[in-house]
């Protein structure tokens, strides 16, 4: 089992102060390798923001539903876009203080939607329009004022759909209205379905909120869906491995420097880094182009982070009692992946460029549970099933199988721009051909393969021990809201090499 060290750097310490089939017998969706729409990501083409659930009258609500105000920002001056990115993160911070007191009075919520709206929706409402008026300030200082952001500022209650809602039971687990086909309750996410305190939260698992049996699925259940595309003429076929290590040395924070730069606690989730060491929010490009590297090769001192994964076992990390960790609903073991690879490919149609340096990339999305699909680019499996990746689910793995985490990142770059006002529209994924959008050309893709020892949740236990990725509170610990970051510090050198190799159909380390 993967066990992470203690220590933690000093940076560390300073920032923490849809179109899917469904799944055969588990009723997930699936991720499908197909190059349409998020392409050469996972999620199947044809996919669309899914159907918010509105918690009907008696279901029991989960969560707190907001719009997303920083992926709506299609431009951002250059200028504003630290002081916006601040004011997003504070709109976060409003979402997670609500969610706190949301969880604190759920049974008075359910019990009375009154209070809910008075108590919880009406002043969070209230504060993010203040919040949202001066993005549109910020914004209107050197660029066209945005329309209709204020309209974002409502949020709404909503029910957990894979099992937080209706009492917790789950009604899409593969078994007979949420019970395994033995007949025992599979709807207790995690130690009884108490937290720490050992208060029932449902079955959320032991922060009170996730994961729920509902998040899993035997992956012997899944079918085969992984297609991939097929190379053409001038198709760049070779690859380049950097060796960066698996944080053995536990860098962690609940920073995120292209999102929130600046905002200590901006993900309020942990993240585990490999390569760059001088990553947390307040790192320049300057100390990011200076920090020492966990990779091989010297001239890679990119960052590559990603949330952690924690084993809800009971025992306490030492974040328990901090921001990122216990205080965002961050409960468990930190597992140390057994394995990490980091493997820039190329394009099945078409040559690669050389990336800028200092681009940016997110991929997926730490709100899709929320948010919907769109963005969603997270792959679930396990080692000897990796032809069967899951998007909505985690997966339960046989004996002597481990579990496996995929990230595919966009590979077409507009070939201006390191990073955009919604940190996504400067690069693209290609199409079912392998094709960029106009004006995109073709850079390497990273394949981000990253796999834990960790066991598998038996549900027919009365004790079960589940797995979950940290996350936003809000967001339940749901599968779906894994993502992956990127930031490149190549040095221009090796940069050439890497597509050098890629272009001549050549394997590289």
């Amino acid at each position: 089992m993967g066990r992470t060290s203690r220590k933690r750097s000093k940076l560390a310490n300073r920032a923490i102060a849809a179109s899917a089939a469904l799944i055969l017998g588990g009723g997930g969706l699936l991720a499908v390798n197909s190059y349409a729409s998020a392409g050469q990501g996972w999620w199947p083409s044809g996919h669309g923001k899914q159907n918010k659930i509105r918690a009907a009258a008696g279901q029991q609500v989960s969560t707190i539903d907001c719009p997303d105000v920083g992926d709506s920002l299609e431009v951002v001056p250059d200028d504003q876009r630290f002081a916006v990115d601040r004011q997003l993160a504070t709109l976060d911070n409003q979402i997670t203080a609500a969610y706190q007191r949301f969880a604190q009075n759920r049974q008075r919520v359910v019990a009375d939607r009154r209070y809910g709206e008075n108590q919880i929706l009406a002043p969070l409402r209230n504060e993010r329009l203040v919040i949202i008026q001066r993005i549109v300030a910020l914004i209107d200082r050197s660029a066209e004022r945005p329309k209709g952001l204020e309209k974002m500022a409502p949020c709404t209650l909503r029910a957990d759909d894979n099992g937080g809602g209706q009492n917790g039971n789950d009604q899409n687990d593969g078994g007979q209205n949420g019970n395994d086909q033995n007949g025992n309750d599979q709807n207790d996410g995690g130690q009884n379905g108490n937290d720490q305190n050992g208060n029932d939260q449902n079955g959320a698992g032991q922060a009170g909120n996730g994961p729920v049996a509902g998040d899993f699925v035997q992956i012997e259940n899944v079918q085969p869906n992984v297609r991939e595309p097929r190379n053409r003429r001038g198709a760049s076929r070779g690859t380049f491995t950097t060796e960066c290590g698996v944080n053995a040395n536990g860098k962690f924070n609940p920073d995120n420097i292209i999102v929130a730069p600046g905002v200590a606690n901006g993900a309020h989730h942990m993240h585990d880094y490999v390569g760059n060491q001088a990553n947390d929010a307040f790192a320049s490009d300057d100390d990011l182009a200076a920090g020492d590297t966990t990779c091989r090769n010297q001239g890679d001192r990119s960052s590559y982070y990603w949330p952690v994964l924690r084993l809800q076992n009971g025992q306490q990390e030492a974040d328990a009692n901090e921001d990122g960790g216990g205080n965002d609903q961050n409960v468990g073991e930190i597992q140390t992946p057994s394995e990490v690879t980091l493997t820039f490919v190329g394009n099945p149609r078409s040559k690669v460029t050389a990336m800028p340096r200092l681009l940016r990339i997110i991929t997926g999305d730490a709100k899709a549970f929320v948010n919907g699909d769109a963005n969603a680019n997270a792959s679930w499996s396990c080692t000897g099933f990796e032809n069967r990746q899951l998007k909505d689910k985690y997966p339960i793995c046989p004996e002597g199988s481990s579990v496996v985490r995929t990230f595919k990142f966009q590979s077409c770059w507009d070939g201006q721009n390191i990073d955009s006002a919604n940190h996504r529209t400067h690069v693209a994924f290609a199409d079912g051909s392998g094709r960029c959008p106009n004006g995109f050309r073709a850079i390497p893709q990273l394949v981000q393969r990253i796999v834990y020892d960790v066991p598998a949740p038996d549900f027919n236990s009365g004790n079960p021990v589940v797995f979950a990725v940290d996350s936003f509170p809000e967001q339940l610990h749901k599968p779906i809201t894994d993502h992956g970051d990127f930031v490149n510090v190549f040095d221009e050198r090796l940069m050439r090499t890497v597509v050098k190799c890629i272009n001549g159909g050549r394997s590289c380390r």
